[in-house]
């Protein structure tokens, strides 16, 4: 009876292993899915306030000379 009852708590332990892993897993791979659709918007954020920067100086700098003021 005793043998048994140690029998099953190691095919217990043995699937919460086997659990954990697989779950462990599965958060790799969701975190993987998730950087590689993050990454290419992250690229076209980076990109957009790129062109926005340019786009204001361009704006301040005509302001600037219409106003008068030099370069």
């Amino acid at each position: 009876m005793a043998e048994e009852t140690k029998a099953s708590g190691q095919n217990q332990q043995k699937q919460g292993d086997f659990v954990k892993g697989d779950f462990s897993t599965i958060l790799v791979g969701v975190g993987a899915l998730i950087d590689s659709a993050i990454e290419p918007v992250s690229k076209m954020l980076v990109m957009t306030l790129d062109s926005l920067a340019v786009v204001a100086k361009q704006v301040l700098d005509g302001v600037n000379s219409t106003l008068g003021g030099k370069k």
